[in-house]
């Protein structure tokens, strides 16, 4: 019995018949071959899957466009990444010793796609039934906790600029740093007359939500 096995199977609910693929989903592309990007394909339309049945289940009477905006706020990055620190993932990850050293192992950005990767892989092993049972666990009460559909970041701070008569947040980037696997972006959102604030993330679209987060928070 591995140690690996174990954890999976008190993390995962599932018990593995073949280590192979949960490996796989838990390598870095900078550690080398058979890494978790095919896998993270697949698991982000498991996850998709799992979470949409469930809402259709918990609000049966709401209409497609809230539907939407729930699912879309509980596969964000920033979830996934909650739910990979919530069991205990960043320890078990195999990353090569730049993507260390450039501290990938804490980027959201990886450890939302490793979760999803897990799916994947438990998917593929188990089934959906398997997929979607971890899914309800490790996203918890998060469906029932969101007494009303929540908007993005960069949404949110869109309307706010078109309730208040101002012109759209404005988002450059002012710094890209670091090797492709663990490239760190810089953003700055402005919004004329109100002032600007900054996000980082492995990713634009990361750095923009980020820094959409931030402006949102100084917001009167």
């Amino acid at each position: 019995m591995s140690d690996l096995s174990d954890w999976l199977e008190d993390k995962l609910g599932h018990r593995p018949r073949g280590l192979a693929p949960f490996e796989a989903a838990l390598t870095h592309a900078s550690f080398g071959e058979g890494n978790y990007e095919r896998l993270e394909f697949l698991g982000d339309r498991v996850l998709g899957l799992a979470v949409a049945h469930w809402l259709i289940e918990t609000y049966p009477n709401e209409p497609e466009g809230n539907l939407s905006q729930r699912l879309n706020a509980l596969v964000t990055r920033e979830v996934c990444a909650e739910i990979a620190r919530e069991l205990e993932l960043t320890p078990r990850l195999r990353l090569g010793r730049q993507a260390i050293d450039d501290g990938v192992f804490d980027s959201d950005n990886v450890l939302g796609d490793v979760v999803e990767a897990l799916i994947g892989a438990l998917y593929l092993e188990a089934g959906f039934e398997a997929a979607s049972k971890f899914v309800r666990a490790a996203w918890a009460d998060r469906v029932d906790r969101l007494a009303a559909p929540p908007k993005h970041p960069k949404a949110a701070l869109q309307e706010w600029t078109a309730a208040q008569r101002r012109r759209a947040p404005h988002y450059e980037v002012v710094e890209a740093r670091g090797p492709d696997h663990a490239r760190r972006f810089t953003v700055t959102v402005t919004i004329k007359g109100v002032g600007e604030a900054t996000g980082t993330g492995l990713s634009k679209q990361e750095a923009e939500t980020e820094a959409a987060r931030a402006m949102l928070k100084d917001l009167p």
